[in-house]
C-alpha cells in the first residue's frame, strides 16, 4: 500500500514565510531557509514552496532563496509562484527544486503544461488548483493567488491539466485555507476520483484527526502550513498519530 506524504508548505512574501486565512490577512511565520531545514529534519515527506505574490507582482521566482533551501534539505522539493516558461523551471530546477509548481500561467496558456511535461518529465510537473466553492454548489478555479474568479470548474481543469501532462494536482480550497477546520473533503474527492494522479490535499489543516480524516481515501498527501510554523502540531506527533489511526505513513 503506498505511503501517505505529510507536506509542509512555505508561503513566500518578500523572502520571509507568512500564513493568513483564506488568502488574506497575512502573518509573518518565520524564516524560510530555517524552517525548511526543521521540517526536513522532523521527517517531512516533501517541502512545498509557493512565491505568493510573485504572479501578482508580474516577476520571477526567487531563485537565489530556492538555492539556499534546497541547500538545508535532503527532501523532494516543490517550488512554484510566477513560473511561465520553459525556462523559468530550468532556473529553479538547476537552483535546486526537484518539482514545480504551475497555477496561473497554465490556466492562461493550457499548452505550458504540455511543453513542460515535455521538456522535463510529467513527474516534475504539479499543477496547482486554488478553488472555492460557488452559490450554485459548484467548485471554480481562482487564479492570481486567489485574487481573480474564473467560471472554470475545478474538476474540469483538474482532469484537463492531467490530461496535457501534470503529474500531480495541488488542489487547495480558499474556503477551508487557514481556518484549521478541517480539509475540503468533498472537492477533494471527487478531484482524486477523477484523475489517475496523486492529489495534495490544502486548506484546513488544524488538528491530526483533520489529516486522518482526508488522508482516507480522499487524498494522497496532506500540506499544511501554520499548524508547523507555529508548533502547535509537530511532524513526529502527526504521523505518529496517523499511524495509530491505521494511516500509512514513512
Amino acid at each position: 500500500m503506498l505511503t501517505k506524504r505529510i507536506i509542509p508548505c512555505l508561503d513566500i512574501k518578500d523572502g520571509r514565510t507568512v500564513k493568513g486565512t483564506n488568502f488574506i490577512d497575512l502573518r509573518d511565520a518565520g524564516d524560510p531557509v530555517e524552517l525548511a531545514a526543521l521540517y526536513a529534519e522532523q521527517g517531512a515527506d516533501e517541502l512545498v514552496f509557493l512565491d505568493i505574490t510573485a504572479t501578482n507582482e508580474k516577476r520571477k521566482t526567487l531563485a537565489a532563496l530556492v538555492d539556499r533551501i534546497a541547500h538545508r534539505i535532503n527532501i523532494p522539493f516543490t517550488v512554484g509562484g510566477g513560473i511561465s516558461s520553459v525556462e523559468d523551471v530550468r532556473v529553479l530546477l538547476d537552483s535546486g527544486a526537484d518539482k514545480i509548481s504551475v497555477n496561473t500561467a497554465a490556466f492562461r496558456d493550457p499548452e505550458l503544461i504540455n511543453r513542460l511535461a515535455a521538456e522535463f518529465g510529467s513527474q516534475c510537473v504539479v499543477l496547482a488548483i486554488d478553488a472555492k466553492k460557488g452559490e450554485d454548489g459548484e467548485w471554480y478555479v481562482y487564479l492570481n493567488g486567489g485574487r481573480l474568479a474564473t467560471d472554470k470548474k475545478c474538476l474540469d481543469w483538474a482532469t484537463e491539466g492531467v490530461q496535457r501532462g501534470a503529474g500531480e494536482i495541488l488542489l487547495t480550497s480558499m474556503d477551508h485555507d487557514g481556518t484549521k477546520a478541517g480539509f475540503a473533503k468533498e472537492i477533494t474527492g471527487l478531484v482524486s476520483g477523477s484523475v489517475n494522479v496523486p492529489v495534495i490535499a490544502s486548506g484546513g489543516g488544524g488538528a491530526p484527526e483533520h489529516f486522518a480524516d482526508i488522508l482516507d481515501g480522499h487524498a494522497d498527501a496532506a500540506l499544511a502550513a501554520s499548524i508547523f510554523h507555529f508548533r502547535e502540531v509537530s511532524i513526529p506527533e502527526l504521523k505518529s498519530y496517523l499511524r495509530q489511526a491505521g494511516i500509512p505513513v514513512r
